[in-house]
């Protein structure tokens, strides 16, 4: 059960994200109240990332590599809990 748990917040956090990367291309979307909250809760680790990888140009590849740290993050996690 808390497996089950654990990825679901893994899943949900997961979409967050895609939704904060997709909804930055869309300047009128970014203001919304709904974009802000996620926003709050996805930035922190994004900014992360995008402290160690400068853009490249247009191009931010950070959010990429923040999919796939978390990623594996949660394979490590599982793996210890199993």
């Amino acid at each position: 059960m808390f497996l089950y748990i654990l990825n679901s917040v893994f899943t949900t956090y997961t979409f967050m994200l895609l939704t904060r990367v997709v909804g930055s291309w869309f300047p009128r979307f970014a203001q919304s109240r709904f974009m802000r909250f996620i926003a709050f809760y996805t930035d922190p680790y994004l900014n992360i990332f995008k402290k160690i990888i400068p853009p490249l140009g247009m191009m931010d590849i950070s959010p990429m590599v923040a999919f796939f740290s978390l990623q594996i993050i949660q394979g490590i996690i599982f793996s210890l809990l199993q």
